[in-house]
């Protein structure tokens, strides 16, 4: 199929779907039966829901789409719930391909045939999705594998898919406001890049030694052996995982599994991937994880992952500190300095709605709190402002909303966020802690000094430019809040003494929240504190005395 075939296909099914613009616009959805009979789905008597016609129209655009309405089930940032729930019964899977192109593409891969490289080899898949489809096989050693075969012809289609995608993403841009704050088409090069990564199964391979890397020497948790050898970027050989779903209650029950045990596994599990390793499993549905004969924990799937670099640890460990001292006013700048919004901030009107928010939970611990009620509406003020998460954020706080469901399913009286609490006090005191502080103010005075050596070129051309005569500005009072944001940031970095009330006001915190852990370090915590908040006062009075001073002298004449 042509690009243009396939424009008018996504067109038609849009259109099919009630979501065409003239039958929007001219009001005619009533008028179309779309509930009797569409497209081989059983008839009903009751019309289908939007976000039903959503889910159906991108089953049937095929695998690029239906990736893309996955992805979106995750992200609360930007659909609210009745989407979300739809879209995640988005059901991958696709008729299985013939066996011969199976057989064909792994020889093609590996360089030889299927019969060499595997004792056995089922040619009936274990599952067939729209990306690739699974198999069971066994090595020469007798080890039990699942290979994973990419479908002949999805690369090409996919990138045309991905080309299309983002042209429709940078029209509605242009002509649609609301797609223009939320960047889709930076959304849609954001999507392209996922399940570019997806299609490459030896990014997979790596997502999955590193996870066994990190949970080596665990015994409650089994992340699968990559067999290199039988490797490509189009096959992948795993270790083969056998046990129970982990949300089957009634054969867990049957196996005498310790329900409220395997809970706090899954959660420590979750834990350690955020807070610790900060590369964490982004697509965590039930389908990927197994109890294991004997209670270990077994984990597939690494197509889609999640990471926190150094800046977004910091900003998660600011937000849970906002949290904990229900501070809506520290709360409201972690999530704007978190955002990436396009438009004008309210930021009374931010503050407003996380100040209730945070009143709402007045009193209670954050081991006490439910989480997924709290980040629903936490993204739902998000939302509401236009405000758009990080990737990573997003998923990782749709991981932690899954986490909780599946463990409540687990164990009804299971509380999530007692077992996240100390996991995320010990991001919290590591965020605040005299070294981390020392290593903030070590970056903040680098970006002071290449600032510095910057500015006189650029104020060398700025008045280049003026004695031409060729500067004209036209600014707009929302054109302002860029630059206003800019001068923000660099105020906040040349200014450093700021930060010597934060020192001291942090490690106060730290050291009043876990006396028994820093009993003996608080002499030098307060001696760190003090002598960074006299270095950054006395640098504070220096960089102010200097600025009073005139840089130009104008004679009169």
């Amino acid at each position: 199929m042509d690009r243009r075939q396939r424009y008018r296909e996504i067109a038609e099914t849009l259109s099919r779907h009630g979501m065409g613009y003239l039958v929007g616009v001219l009001g005619l959805e009533r008028h179309v039966p779309f509930h009797q009979g569409l497209l081989g789905h059983e008839p009903r008597d009751t019309p289908y829901t939007r976000p039903e016609h959503v889910r159906l129209a991108l089953e049937e655009l095929g695998a690029t789409f239906i990736k893309l309405g996955q992805i979106l089930s995750t992200r609360a940032d930007l659909l609210p719930p009745e989407y979300r729930i739809e879209l995640a019964k988005l059901q991958d899977s696709a008729p299985p391909v013939p066996a011969e192109a199976i057989l064909d593409a792994i020889a093609q891969e590996l360089g030889h045939s299927v019969e060499e490289a595997f004792a056995t080899f089922d040619a009936n898949p274990l599952a067939a999705a729209s990306i690739g489809q699974a198999h069971a096989a066994t090595l020469s050693d007798g080890t039990e594998v699942v290979v994973k075969v990419r479908r002949p012809g999805v690369v090409e289609q996919v990138a045309t898919d991905l080309e299309i995608l983002r042209d429709l993403a940078r029209r509605a841009s242009r002509r649609w406001e609301v797609a223009d704050d939320y960047d889709l088409a930076g959304l849609a090069d954001e999507f392209a890049q996922t399940l570019r990564a997806e299609l490459d199964y030896l990014s997979e391979a790596r997502n999955a030694e590193r996870f066994r890397d990190n949970f080596a020497g665990d015994d409650d948790v089994h992340i699968p052996r990559v067999f290199w050898d039988a490797t490509t970027t189009r096959v992948l050989t795993l270790d083969r995982i056998r046990g129970v779903k982990v949300d089957d209650t009634e054969e867990l029950d049957r196996a005498g599994v310790d329900r409220h045990a395997l809970a706090e596994l899954a959660t420590r599990v979750t834990a350690r991937m955020i807070f610790e390793d900060g590369f964490f499993h982004a697509d965590p549905h039930p389908g990927n994880f197994f109890v294991e004969p004997g209670g270990r924990l077994g984990v597939i799937d690494f197509g889609m992952v999640g990471e926190l670099d150094e800046q977004l640890r910091e900003q998660l460990g600011e937000l849970l500190v906002a949290l904990t001292r229900k501070d809506s006013v520290r709360l409201a700048a972690v999530v704007r300095a978190m955002s990436l919004s396009r438009r004008t901030v309210d930021r009374a009107g931010l503050q407003a709605d996380l100040a209730a928010l945070v009143a709402a939970y007045q009193g209670r611990t954050i081991g006490e709190v439910a989480l997924a009620p709290l980040i629903e509406e936490v993204l739902g003020i998000v939302r509401r402002h236009h405000l758009r998460l990080p990737r990573e954020i997003a998923l990782l706080l749709k991981m932690l909303v899954m986490e909780e469901g599946l463990a409540v399913r687990l164990d009804p009286d299971f509380e999530l966020g007692a077992v996240l609490a100390p996991y995320a006090r010990q991001l919290v005191a590591g965020q605040l802690s005299p070294r981390a502080v020392m290593q903030r103010l070590g970056r903040a005075g680098i970006d002071v000094a290449q600032l510095g050596t910057e500015l006189p070129e650029r104020l060398r051309e700025l008045l280049a430019v003026l004695d031409e005569g060729g500067l004209e500005l036209h600014l707009r009072a929302a054109e302002l809040e860029p630059l206003v944001a800019r001068a923000e940031r660099l105020g906040n970095r040349v200014i450093a003494g700021i930060l010597a009330g934060a020192v001291i006001d942090s490690l106060a915190e730290l050291i009043t929240a876990d006396d028994v852990r820093l009993g003996r370090r608080r002499r030098r915590a307060v001696a760190v504190g003090a002598g960074a908040a006299g270095a950054l006062s006395g640098y504070l009075a220096w960089t102010s005395r200097r600025a009073g001073k005139p840089a130009l002298r104008v004679r009169k004449r």
